[in-house]
This record gives C-alpha cells, structure tokens and sequence, in this order.
C-alpha cells in the first residue's frame, strides 16, 4: 500500500497530473503506450460492453486501409478487464476513468514488490530479507520498472503475474510446506501463468526460460522424489495456460510455434516412455554421457517440432524472429532497417557499464555477486554427489550447511544465471538481482555453507551464522536509510516541469481543423499520442511484434531518408495518407550513438551509405527529404502542402491532386 501511494505521489509531482487538463494529462503517456488507454477509453465510452468488444475485433479506425483484431494485435485484455471492472462497481460516480487507469498499474506494482518481498522471506525465514528486497528494488528504480513514465505499457501490467508466479513456484519447490499450502500454490501459479500469457505477447518467450530451469533441476536429478512426480504437474500448468491462452488470443498461431510448446511437448513424451529414468543410473561417467544424449535428443527433437508446426501452421514472423536472434547474439549481421531499429531499441539492447554502476553504488551488485558464487558452488557440488549416486537430502538442517540441496535455491540460480547471461531486459532481471541478494545475506544458510567450506573451529558456525545474517543485512539497511532515504523524500517534495506545448499545439490543431476522417503519418511513438488524443486513423502503431506493422513503419520513415518527392509521395499514398508529420527531433537528430539514429537506418537500409576508414559517408542523388522538404521549391509543393507547424512538428497535406509548379 505504501508502494502504491509513493508512485502515485511521485506520478503527480512528476507531471502535476492533477492539476492538468485532460489532454495533458493524456500526453504524458510518453513512448507511444497511451495508445492503450485509447482503447480504455473507446470501451467506456460504448453503448455497452459487448458492443464495445465486438467493434474493436472488427476495428476498421486505426491503421489505415486495415481492419484488424485490435484486441489480438494489441493484446487489450488489461483494458477489457478494467474497464468492465470501472462499469460493474459504478466507479464513475467517485473517480475519473484515467485515475482509476493509472492506478490499477499502481496497484499491480504494489502486488509485484509484495511478492518479491514474500519471495525473500519464503527462502530466507526473516522478513527482514523481504524489505532488504523491496529497499532495493525502490532505490534502482530507474532499473528494475518503467511505470514512471510508460505506464500503460504491457509488462507493467504483466511482470507482477510473473513475480506471482514465481513466488508460488518458489513455494511449491520448497520441501518444508504442508499439503495445503502446495495446493494453493500450485493453484496460484496456474492461475498466474495464464494470466501472464494473456496479457504480454512476449509472455511464452519468458516463460520458456523459467521452463528451462525447471528442466536442468529435472535431468540433474535435483528434486526429491516426491516432488518429481508433482513436476508433471507443472507442465500441466503450462500446458492448459497455452491452451486457453491460444484461445482467448483468436487461435493465436504464434503460441503453437513458441520454443516453450515445443519443450513441454518433448518433455512430456520422454516421461511417459520413462526415457529419463534410464538416465538416472549408473556410474559417474556413464550418466555425464547420458545427460549429454537426453540434452541433444531434447533440443533436437524440440527444434524438430517446432520446425513442423511451421510449416504446417505458417506464422508470418517466425523467420524474422530468428534473423533478428542472430544479429542480437552476433551471428550474423543485416541492413534490414527492422532488425536493426528492433536492436537499437532500449528494451533489447545489452544493458552498459551505467547499470552496473548503478547497482554498485546501492551496494547490491557485490553482495549479488557473492550470494550467487556461494549458492553456484554449492549447487554444483549438489549435481556432483547426485551423478555420484548420494541420495537428495529433504531434511537438511542449519548444521549442514548445503544452501545448495534446497530445490527452491536451485531453481533462482539457474533463473538468475539464464535470464542474466541472455541479456534479456534488465527490468526482468535486475528486480530479481534485489530479491535473490535480499534472500542471501539474509539466510544463515548461506554463511553457514561458508563455515563448512572454511572447516571454522574457534567459534561455533552455527552461532556465527546467525549473527552474520542478522549484522549484514542490519549493516546494509542502515547504510541505505541513510543514504537514500534523503533522496527519495526528496523526489517527492520535487515540483518536475513536464509540459510539452508543442504536442498541445499540434494534437489541438488535429482535433479542430483536420477533417475527422484524416489518415496521418509519422513515427509510430507520435502516432500512438495522435490516435489517443484525436481518435484520427493512423499509418502504424507503436507496436513491436508485428513485423507487418514494422514494415509499414519502416515506410513511414523514409520522410528522414535521402529520396526523391515523388519516391514519398507514392509511398504514403499507398497507406492512404492525408497528412504526414515530420519531427525536428528525428530530422536533425544529434546522438553519440549515430548508429542508432533513424536516418543512418535508412540510409544502411537504402544503400546511401559509404564507410571509408571507419568513416560514415551519405550519398544520394536526392537531399533528405524532410530537410528539403522545408525549402518549399518544386518538386516538393508540387506533391505536398504545409498546413501546420511549430518548433517541432511540420505538418504537410499529402496532395490528392498534383501540381506542377516550377
């Protein structure tokens, strides 16, 4: 509850929201992502909610000369859900419907830092851990969330299912639990599980990693026998949230493709034919080479049937997905502007030295570092003795010293390492790096493994160690109070000046003079702001995972590229364009990264490109387009007409008939 309260606080600071008219208010939904609430509003505003529904799967007022599932291609449910939820409890009589938005995404928020928290304390015994975790994660919150300021975004709203999710992994994994409370997790994570993959595209991607760790603890011979038998359990849990998933996403055929179908499907056929028990004896050696036979039969057969459902059910992305996994780990390199724009994103980039930096100045980079050594060691000391033949201990003690015999510890190692080591976003990541660390310097556990290894005698380890894993984390959580509790305070006493008259002007300027029936063109994050504020159809959508979308992005762009009049003008008459916007900041972009920028894109994409000792030089028979555009000499107002513009938005008719001027 204090979590919420402190980002809705810091929100309205931040961009004086309550004191904003609604356009404004509307506008500071930055990265395109206020496109969703677009959607919200069209299902408030609607004779009902059947109707509602019923327009945006046959929605012909978006993306011009498209009609398209917006609530498939969108993944909408989020906004279904709320604003069935606004209607039934009759909220529109205590709080405006963007209120009530924003604050369901706080209110998620609040539910993820819970579960990091009850995770720490779950697999540390003190909840002291847990508020190690939560301190953390709200210092490196540039980090670990983007709801400051995208917050209609999908993984604000799905990552705290996921931390959900993980929590009640983490407790069925446990081996000190009573039947009832394995039950209730096991009936939180199928319920989460689903819920993730409803409300994120990228949700089955993410899910496969945690498949993967699930994986390695069962081919290791990691979990104790009772929890084997529940594992199938598991891929039950997967298995019926694709299915329904597949469902409630308009036989989405991109699920039937994922690496995550093809993993369980595998999975599921070596138990039945009882493959995997073979694997589990043996002498050393022979079980080291048994378990390199079932990994290569596994992915073999796993790449094998994910081939065929492709070919069988065409999916249009699918060959892009992988051309773009091999540019993203370096196997390959391209001038497709899609691919490269994808890398040049934040969200997929491998993150820098500034985050590191980041996480060692709040101290949780070193300590992560140290916990995770000691549970790696520890854990690989645990597959050691198993493919030695040593039983798994469930009823492991303080005296015993092996935090790495804990199935639950187990499992975040490898869900660290993986999610860490494949350079996914750091927002899943870095939340994690909180909670494990919390979870380590405050488990007796761990600094009892140490003792072991160290073979202390002078004093009692057991005494020690839970001296150490009070003193540490004490130590820790004073240091931060006192460092960071000032600046945090501060951020809420801070009046920020978010005001973009520009975009006022101009999306005011759209609603009383463009007709109603106008298409516009430009970059998909400004179209996302003028679909939400004008309701106008659109040439593309701020959305990444539709390659479709992409490639009329890419497009729409070429008004940067160095093309001739008419090269343009056939382009956008071809998406049914009636006005494009160019922006100062794309046109005249300054970047250290020049690399990134969107007209280098093009011009590597377009050929206009030469590189002479290590160099960039642009060549072409024509000038930029959106810089020459602004000279108003023919061919250009042959073709297009000024109508609007301010510092940072030019607005040009697209001609429905030509004019030759000279």
């Amino acid at each position: 509850m204090l979590y919420a309260v402190y980002l809705s606080t810091y929100h309205d600071r931040k961009f004086w929201f309550s004191t904003r008219q609604e356009l404004e208010r509307e506008i500071t939904f930055q990265e395109g992502s206020g496109l969703y609430y677009y959607y919200y509003k069209h299902m408030l505003t609607a004779p009902s909610f059947e109707r509602g529904f019923y327009e945006l799967t046959l929605d012909n007022k978006t993306v011009s000369g498209q009609t398209i599932n917006i609530v498939e291609r969108l993944s909408l449910y989020p906004e279904l859900i709320t604003s069935f939820i606004y209607r039934v409890t009759s909220s529109q009589d205590f709080v405006e419907p963007i209120y009530f938005y924003v604050g369901a995404v706080f209110g998620l928020q609040a539910i993820y830092v819970t579960a990091l928290f009850v995770c720490s304390w779950v697999m540390s015994g003190t909840w002291v851990a847990g508020m190690l975790a939560v301190a953390w994660y709200v210092i490196n919150r540039p980090d670990t969330t983007k709801v400051d300021h995208a917050i209609p975004l999908r993984e604000n709203w799905a990552l705290p299912y996921f931390s959900c999710q993980v929590v009640a992994l983490t407790g069925f994994l446990s081996n000190n639990i009573s039947s009832a409370t394995e039950m209730f997790c096991y009936l939180t994570m199928s319920a989460t599980t689903f819920t993730f993959l409803l409300v994120w595209e990228h949700s089955h991607y993410v899910l496969f990693i945690q498949g993967l760790c699930l994986f390695l603890l069962d081919s290791f011979d990691l979990l104790p026998p009772r929890k084997v038998t529940q594992s199938l359990l598991n891929k039950g849990v997967y298995l019926s949230s694709l299915f329904l998933a597949y469902l409630f996403q308009f036989q989405n055929p991109t699920l039937l493709s994922s690496p995550l179908l093809s993993l369980l499907i595998v999975k599921m056929l070596f138990s039945v034919f009882l493959l995997q028990q073979n694997m589990k004896v043996g002498p050393l050696v022979a079980r080291v080479m048994k378990l390199f036979l079932h990994f290569h039969l596994v992915f073999t057969t796993g790449i094998t049937f994910s081939y065929l459902v492709k070919k069988l059910i065409p999916v249009s992305d699918s060959d892009f997905i992988l051309k773009f996994l091999e540019v993203k780990f370096g196997l390959n390199t391209t001038t497709d502007f899609v691919t490269n724009f994808l890398l040049c994103q934040e969200s997929f980039q491998t993150p820098g030295q500034d985050l590191f930096l980041r996480l060692t100045q709040a101290s949780v980079l070193p300590f992560y570092f140290l916990v995770l050594g000691i549970c790696l060691l520890s854990t690989l000391q645990t597959i050691y003795r198993r493919l030695s033949g040593q039983p798994m201990k469930t009823n492991l003690r303080l005296e015993d010293g092996r935090i790495g015999e804990q199935p639950e510890v187990i499992y975040h190692v490898f869900h660290t390492l993986l999610f860490g080591g494949l350079a996914l976003m750091k927002y899943l990541w870095t939340p994690y790096v909180c909670m494990f660390t919390a979870f380590g310097v405050c488990s007796p556990e761990l600094w009892m493994t140490v003792f072991k290894w160290l073979k202390l005698k002078s004093i009692h380890p057991v005494v020690l160690s839970l001296i150490l894993s009070t003193a540490v984390p004490t130590i820790i959580g004073f240091s931060l109070w006192r460092e960071y509790c000032p600046r945090v305070l501060a951020e809420l006493a801070d009046l920020q000046e978010f005001y973009d008259p520009d975009t006022v002007e101009l999306v005011n300027w759209i609603r009383s003079q463009a007709p109603v029936a106008a298409v516009f063109a430009g970059s998909p994050q400004l179209l996302g702001t003028v679909k939400l504020c004008s309701g106008s159809a659109v040439t593309s959508l701020p959305l990444y995972s539709d390659i479709n979308l992409l490639r009329r992005t890419e497009d729409t762009y070429q008004v940067y590229a160095m093309r001739s009049a008419e090269d343009i003008y056939k382009t956008l008459t071809s998406q049914k364009t009636n006005y494009v916007i160019i922006e100062e900041s794309i046109c005249n972009e300054l970047s250290l990264n020049k690399g990134c920028r969107i007209k280098d894109l093009l011009d590597i994409a377009n050929g206009h490109v030469v590189y002479d000792k290590g160099e960039i030089y642009s060549f072409s028979k024509h000038g930029r387009f959106c810089q020459e555009i602004k000279l108003n000499y023919s061919p250009y107002t042959n073709y297009f007409t000024r109508v609007f513009w301010n510092r940072s938005y030019h607005v040009y008719k697209v001609n429905s008939v030509i004019s030759f001027q000279y």
